[in-house]
């Protein structure tokens, strides 16, 4: 048997190791995006778990066929059903398009505010009309003096399948990047007050984060010729 100081510090060594396995285990997944006109990030982390000042979420057409599953389902609970209380033709209809920034009361989420896009009818939608929403987001983002947004485009979690996430990543840089460069024009010409976005994350899950990088690789590199 060790001698008891030996003992202790052994102890201690694999209480450490413990630790530092843990914290490593615990951090997210991160892809960077190569050639990227400004710094954008593929996050393999659910958007009820983010701690960011501007959580972006996609919602389809307020309908009783369109359920919510996956993270879309983790936020309602932890907003206390809001969305499911939301989600009516006259309150937030979801119609392509339409905005609802919502802020949390202290606790209830790790993200400071979120904000809602509707995606409209889910049953004719297309990945092509994430190009408005890339837009949307780079906006109201620069609007609310945002510099470093967090999306998820939550179409799977809404219960649309058949569609792959580079698809939709793709059209979505599309827009975001369009919107960007039209600011741009206008902060030159003395007409904004300039580029208020440094930075961009971009949720996916495991199986899709590569995908998705490579979606928003493309489109990038559509932008800039690289």
């Amino acid at each position: 048997m060790l001698p008891k100081p030996i003992r202790n510090i052994a102890v201690i060594a694999l209480i450490c190791c413990g630790t530092i396995l843990t914290n490593a285990q615990s951090q997210p997944t991160q892809l960077e995006v190569p050639n990227a006109p400004i710094p954008i990030h593929v996050l393999v982390q659910r958007p009820a778990d983010t701690k960011t000042k501007l959580q972006i979420i996609c919602l389809f057409q307020s309908a009783s066929a369109n359920t919510l599953h996956g993270s879309l389902t983790e936020i309602n609970e932890k907003l206390s059903g809001l969305l499911d209380q939301i989600r009516k033709p006259e309150s937030f209809a979801g119609i392509l398009g339409e905005t609802l920034l919502i802020t949390p009361p202290l606790g209830k989420m790790t993200a400071d505010k979120i904000f809602i896009i509707g995606l409209g009818d889910s049953q004719s939608y297309t990945p092509q009309r994430m190009e408005l929403v890339g837009s949307i987001v780079y906006r109201e983002a620069d609007r609310l003096g945002i510099d470093h947004p967090f999306f998820a485009p939550t179409v799977l979690d809404g219960g649309v399948t058949g569609f792959s996430t580079s698809e939709t990543a793709e059209w979505f840089i599309h827009g975001f990047l369009r919107a960007a460069a039209s600011e741009k024009q206008l902060a030159g010409a003395g007409y904004a007050r300039g580029i208020t976005i440094g930075e961009l994350t971009f949720l996916a899950g495991a199986t899709h984060a590569k995908d998705t990088r490579d979606g928003i690789a493309k489109a990038c590199a559509a932008a800039t010729g690289k």
